[in-house]
């Protein structure tokens, strides 16, 4: 034990600057996300905010349910809809737009004239810093009612009702348009750090050996990615039921709920809109539960082909 302890007071000699820069954010974190999941007993009770005063005096007088609030999720058809429209969201954003930043990270990485390869980066990271209000706004003024498309159809003569924005049915495409339209050139990031670390004498070493293009993306280029694309796959898994909530509550009124209501702004509407605190907090705790279950899935899945996922197997 004594040369364990004593290799520890070597490492906090040397790494103390590195602990106290980290203590800030370490403390935020657990303010902002740790502490708060101490709420979640209210998932337990009927909580009402006005049943004392203050929160933790409310929490004392409201009755408790147990797992009455868990139970009546099961018959509750508006959340098996908004599941339901999380998953299709999700598995949509998947197929569709995951493989599209590593596309054009690899595009990017074949580029070999250095302005062009920055201004081009520079246009497709763009978007992502826009609102969600903008982005929508910008798909309005393209594939709405009165929108530019729109406008070349009835001026041809081939439709006078075109207004994909208010389609229920084309909903779940849309919204994964405006999502790889945003968000496609921010993330290349990772890929191209990635791309980066790749030694160039594997290059050379496939070109002297007759390897094509081709061959060289396929036998040097994408194994240097695989590890990257199954940590980043991992974690898309898990994050498949967390789809955000603001682009779905803009567009909401034009499409309507059933086809837009996802497990986030249902949250929303339960608690804050409706004031049905305990239900909301039930239906988190799930999510929660099974966003944790899809990740530890995904990383066995990762480690059965022989990548690190988020974790090393031990």
């Amino acid at each position: 034990m004594e040369p364990r302890r004593a290799a520890f007071r070597h490492r906090l000699r040397r790494d103390y600057p590195l602990i106290l820069m980290t203590l800030p954010a370490v403390g935020l974190l657990v303010v902002f996300a740790y502490v708060p999941i101490a709420g979640n007993v209210i998932a337990f009770q009927f909580y009402s905010p006005y049943a004392g005063d203050g929160f933790f005096d409310s929490l004392a007088n409201s009755a408790w349910t147990g797992m009455e609030n868990f139970s009546r999720m099961l018959d509750d058809r508006d959340f098996w809809n908004a599941a339901q429209n999380t998953l299709l969201f999700s598995s949509l954003q998947l197929i569709f737009y995951f493989p599209v930043p590593i596309a054009l990270a690899l595009l990017l990485n074949s580029v070999l004239h250095r302005h062009v390869r920055a201004w081009t980066q520079a246009v497709l990271y763009l978007p992502h810093f826009f609102s969600w209000v903008l982005v929508v706004t910008v798909f309005q003024q393209l594939f709405g009612g009165a929108g530019l498309v729109a406008q070349l159809l009835r001026d041809w003569g081939w439709s006078d009702g075109f207004d994909l924005m208010t389609d229920p049915g084309f909903f779940k495409w849309l919204v994964t348009a405006q999502v790889m339209w945003k968000d496609a050139g921010w993330g290349i990031i990772v890929f191209l750090a990635a791309l980066s670390t790749v030694n160039t004498e594997l290059y050379e070493s496939a070109a002297v050996d007759g390897a094509g293009r081709a061959r060289r993306m396929w036998h040097v280029t994408l194994p240097a990615l695989r590890p990257v694309v199954a940590l980043l796959l991992v974690l898309q898994v898990g994050n498949m039921l967390t789809v955000g909530g603001e682009q779905y509550l803009i567009q909401r009124t034009a499409v309507g709920p059933g086809a837009s209501e996802v497990l986030d702004t249902y949250v929303w509407h339960t608690g804050i809109q409706s004031g049905d605190f305990s239900y909301a907090a039930a239906i988190g705790i799930v999510k929660g539960v099974f966003s944790v279950a899809l990740v530890l899935a995904a990383n066995r899945v990762a480690h059965a082909m022989g990548e690190q996922g988020v974790y090393a197997r031990r």
